[in-house]
């Protein structure tokens, strides 16, 4: 396993290679299924991506004392539904984008339906490496997060929302319930889990869960101020669409500067939250703070 002891770049590198190695297992040759879903399936989860969901998974498993490598399958199952819903989040009939992770999205590169098959065979993949986590009452408790954090009062009612705002004039906590669904839930999602196979105590899931919501507000308040001053080519697609389509964001109802302002309040919330942890949560309180300072 990577240490803490490693630069933090260095580090995540190394975690992020972990997810890959781990993701090609259960989606390598062995994979059943026609090619086309296979290709297709390859292609959108292996763009490159951040593997944040993934790594927040083996983190807080080692924060609570336990084996990253226990954590795997569920480390690469957040990940498929991640990637799953970027996949459906790009279609013409939600966000309609050209291109993901600096790549065109799934339906552009083969077309609506295989985009769609492919989304789909990702979410309920997601479910069967799942079961793989032992004990069995483990794996239980594994499928109702990560279920909860994915379905209509997680992430998918946030992407509802977001799609079909109130026609009412709405401020920041309005905006700040709908991404602590859309984004939050399955980044908190991601730790609780990690924190039920290390054997965490409640209080523990507790504080991973407030990490967790804070860090996934700071994240979305960080990509909307991207999405105004960023760099299309690190990025890896468009900018300033959310604004082109009347979208509300952090930027548009506090300002860019009072928006940056949130998102470094809410990464402190983040690493407070971690107190109880002492040194086991240094890569947890570094990853805060790269949630608010990458450039992509």
């Amino acid at each position: 396993m990577p240490t803490s002891a490693e630069p933090f770049s260095q580090s995540l590198a190394a975690w992020r290679e972990l997810v890959d190695r781990s993701l090609e297992h259960y989606v390598g040759a062995n994979l059943a299924g026609p090619d086309r879903l296979t290709e297709a399936i390859r292609y959108s989860l292996f763009a490159g991506g951040k593997r944040l969901r993934p790594i927040l998974v083996l983190l807080s498993c080692e924060a609570c004392g336990g084996l990253a490598d226990a954590a795997i399958p569920a480390a690469c199952a957040v990940e498929m539904v991640h990637t799953y819903s970027l996949i459906h989040d790009d279609l013409p009939a939600m966000d309609d984008d050209e291109y993901r992770r600096g790549q065109l999205t799934c339906h552009r590169k083969f077309n609506e339906a295989t985009a769609i098959l492919a989304g789909d065979a990702l979410h309920t993949l997601a479910f069967e490496v799942l079961t793989e986590l032992q004990p069995s009452a483990t794996a239980i408790r594994c499928v109702r997060e990560l279920a909860a954090s994915a379905g209509p009062a997680g992430m998918v009612g946030g992407q509802m929302d977001d799609l079909h705002p109130p026609t009412t004039r709405v401020g920041v906590e309005w905006l700040s319930s709908l991404h602590s669904r859309k984004t939050g839930a399955l980044l908190a999602a991601s730790l609780r889990m990690g924190g039920i196979i290390g054997g965490g105590t409640d209080a523990q899931l507790d504080s991973l869960l407030t990490y967790g919501q804070a860090i996934g507000l700071a994240f979305q308040i960080a990509d909307d101020v991207l999405d105004v001053e960023g760099d299309p080519k690190r990025m890896g697609k468009g900018v300033q669409k959310d604004s082109a389509a009347g979208k509300l964001t952090y930027p548009h109802l506090l300002g860019v500067e009072e928006s940056r302002q949130k998102a470094t309040e809410m990464v402190e919330q983040a690493i407070e939250a971690l107190a109880t942890f002492g040194k086991n949560a240094s890569m947890l309180k570094s990853l805060a703070r790269y949630v608010v300072e990458r450039d992509r």
